[in-house]
């Protein structure tokens, strides 16, 4: 990496970054029935960003609830609670953790292993980071959008059903956004 591919963004200082879990959403989307989408979100439980001089020595990781998923019907987040799909009674939370970051600017790849289903993945978020301000609390907050789109299977999510007209009730990929807002420590 170049000095530039290393620096933080302008605005992000060294030190803690809590992730403000209540202006902080988690979403995903996944195509229904092979025509249309579901669209849901799951609670961010916790998470920390640790920004040091550089890219290279700043780290993110999150926690998310999967008992919290929300889909707008709640057969269907029952359903997705269950065995079947997220089984959050035996696999309570799901978790994120960097091994990399890389970029410049306001545009970043943040690369790490997402452990969902007990099982995993290393997955790269592409990342937007929105810049800093003070909040009317004196809070210093950064902001930062990112996505990534994971094949559901890699987790152990299998479930499906076989539609009459052909394919599958459920796609296999996922696509999971991020809208995150972490206030300055100490």
């Amino acid at each position: 990496m170049t000095a530039t591919a290393t620096a933080l963004p302008t605005g992000l200082t060294t030190g803690v970054w809590a992730v403000d879990a209540s202006h902080t959403e988690a979403s995903f989307t996944v195509r229904h029935a092979g025509i249309s989408k579901v669209r849901g979100s799951v609670a961010v439980s916790e998470g920390t960003i640790t920004v040091g001089e550089t890219l290279a020595d700043t780290s993110v990781s999150v926690t998310l609830d999967p008992s919290t998923v929300s889909t707008g019907d709640a057969n269907r987040d029952g359903h997705l609670k269950s065995g079947d799909f997220f089984d959050v009674e035996k696999f309570g939370q799901w978790t994120f953790v960097s091994t990399e970051i890389r970029g410049a600017g306001s545009e970043y790849v943040i690369v790490g292993d997402l452990t969902i289903h007990g099982v995993t993945q290393s997955v790269e978020l592409a990342t937007e980071f929105n810049g800093t301000a003070v909040d009317p609390f004196g809070n210093t907050r950064a902001g930062f959008e990112a996505t990534v789109t994971i094949s559901r299977k890699d987790f152990g999510l299998t479930w499906n059903a076989a539609l009459e007209a052909g394919g599958v009730l459920v796609a296999d990929k996922v696509v999971i956004a991020l809208d995150v807002s972490a206030i300055r420590q100490g």
